[in-house]
């Protein structure tokens, strides 16, 4: 049966009301909810007449990410550089596939409890429309989370954390005494490869290290997923040479990795 959203915003004096209604009874799906604005002086707010914005059209680009919950597949495509998320009914799609998804409604603030996210802005299409498999090797050598598959050095420059328990990157590789220890480690998201072995692993680099050396990029396993060219903040505990069979073995690895959202009045501290 197909599934079809609706969406609107409605302004009123005060407020913003915005409501989406489900594509109808599906066993299996997440539940689109709505959420009314609260007036800032209470009592009945008339609502004024907004011109609604335009339903997105098709979403053309190469697929960064891949994920499924609750009856859906989430697509993060990159579209002529601009990241855009788009979500369909639970459809087998691999992270380098060039696609086109079909029009849909635009959802606001939209939070997926199977993920434990939300995403700012979010397509849910009718489906894709066209897709073809991108450029790849012809003989993958390392598996998707491997220490081996990382993104290719670039010129990236990311400040170190504050705080005694934070490190650069390289002086995670060069200090075997962190081996164990809880620590803070701030970089740019260069790769996320999502769900093997029920964990995201992350792939972060500072600038610090080099390719050659093999000590600029650093693995993070997480419930958490953060958005590729994201700069985050990690917390988690420092593993080194760990091996989990099939590829995935690591010089470093950080586990049971938390993001840590700042603000200027906190700053990165250890759980």
């Amino acid at each position: 049966m197909k599934r079809f959203v609706s969406a609107g915003t409605v302004l009123f004096v005060g407020g913003i009301f915005s409501c989406a209604t489900s594509w109808g009874s599906h066993a299996g799906f997440e539940k689109l909810t709505f959420t009314p604005a609260t007036s800032a002086k209470g009592g009945t707010v008339k609502p004024v007449a907004v011109k609604p914005e335009a339903p997105p059209g098709p979403i053309t680009g190469k697929v960064l990410q891949s994920m499924d919950s609750g009856g859906y597949t989430y697509l993060l495509i990159d579209s002529k550089g601009d990241h855009r998320w788009a979500a369909i009914t639970s459809t087998p799609v691999t992270v380098g596939e060039l696609v086109t998804v079909k029009p849909g409604m635009l959802m606001l603030n939209f939070s997926s409890k199977g993920l434990n996210r939300t995403f700012e802005r979010i397509v849910f299409s009718e489906g894709i429309e066209t897709r073809k498999l991108g450029a790849r090797p012809a003989t993958p050598k390392t598996t998707a989370g491997s220490s081996g598959a990382a993104v290719p050095f670039n010129k990236i420059s990311v400040e170190k954390a504050p705080g005694a328990n934070s490190y650069r990157i390289a002086t995670l590789f060069a200090n075997p005494k962190l081996d164990g220890k809880k620590i803070v480690v701030r970089g740019k998201v260069v790769k996320v490869s999502t769900g093997i072995m029920d964990r995201n692993w992350i792939h972060l680099q500072d600038g610090s290290g080099t390719p050659q050396r093999k000590n600029h990029n650093l693995v993070v396993t997480s419930k958490e997923l953060p958005d590729v060219g994201e700069i985050i903040t990690i917390t988690g505990t420092v593993i080194r040479n760990k091996d989990f069979g099939s590829g995935y073995k690591y010089d470093v690895l950080v586990e049971k990795g938390r993001i840590v959202r700042e603000t200027t009045e906190s700053k990165p501290a250890l759980p």
